[in-house]
């Protein structure tokens, strides 16, 4: 798999999980923006922002075109 398939795969296995967590215990506005160590969400908004931003810029960079 290439690395834009991997970012793919690994983006939608962190929504399957968050969804999974959400339905399971619902999600706290503190959870999903500060949430303590240890916590599922640690770092999560801001991991997948950085993977989805970085598959923009591919995606941008394959079309030769800019943000």
């Amino acid at each position: 798999m290439g690395e834009k398939q991997d970012l793919i795969a690994k983006m939608l296995e962190m929504q399957k999980k968050f969804m999974d967590y959400e339905q399971a215990n619902g999600v706290e506005m503190e959870d999903y923006f500060a949430a303590q160590e240890g916590h599922l969400l640690k770092g999560y908004r801001q991991e997948y922002m950085e993977m989805a931003n970085k598959l923009v810029d591919m995606a941008h960079e394959e079309k030769g075109s800019h943000r």
